[in-house]
């Protein structure tokens, strides 16, 4: 199960100590169901993942599965579109909470900067005091359209095969 709280910022804080960085590079197969492929690198060896998402916004079933770079590489041909592109970031928060902060297809006229926050249960993250973060902007969460799957349909169109 994935839990998590979902903000808008202007970039990456200067506030905090950044205790991890990457470079990923997902795209959607399919947007209704979300399945997802992403490439990470940048921290130790690069990992590919082949995620399945289900309905929700604060909280929603996630299953994630490791790939070779060979079979993300077919799954990426097949896609047939540019992948979405994002710098990553991480940041040690309180109480054992992380923040990740993505800026997303920099260069684009599409570029934005996100936050997010998981946690183990609805309650905790129902419980999260976000103005202790004040370089957190409009929250996200249960807005209609701010997925990355949502991202892709306005940026790419539907999952691969749209064009098939």
């Amino acid at each position: 199960m994935e839990i998590e709280r979902k903000w808008l910022v202007k970039g990456f804080p200067e506030t905090l100590v950044c205790s991890g960085r990457a470079v990923m590079r997902q795209g959607y197969i399919s947007t209704r169901p979300t399945v997802r492929i992403r490439e990470k690198t940048g921290a130790g060896e690069p990992s590919y993942v082949l995620c399945f998402k289900g309905a929700g916004t604060l909280a929603r079933e996630e299953i994630e599965t490791d790939i070779s770079a060979e079979l993300f590489a077919r799954l990426e041909r097949f896609i047939g579109k540019p992948l979405i592109t994002k710098d990553y970031r991480v940041y040690a928060l309180e109480g054992g909470l992380t923040l990740e902060v993505s800026r997303v297809d920099e260069g684009l006229p599409t570029e934005f900067c996100y936050a997010e926050v998981e946690f183990d249960s609805v309650e905790a993250a129902r419980a999260f005091d976000a103005s202790q973060l004040p370089f957190l902007g409009e929250e996200l969460t249960e807005v209609p359209g701010s997925s990355m799957s949502a991202y892709w349909e306005r940026t790419r169109g539907e999952g691969a095969g749209e064009n098939s």
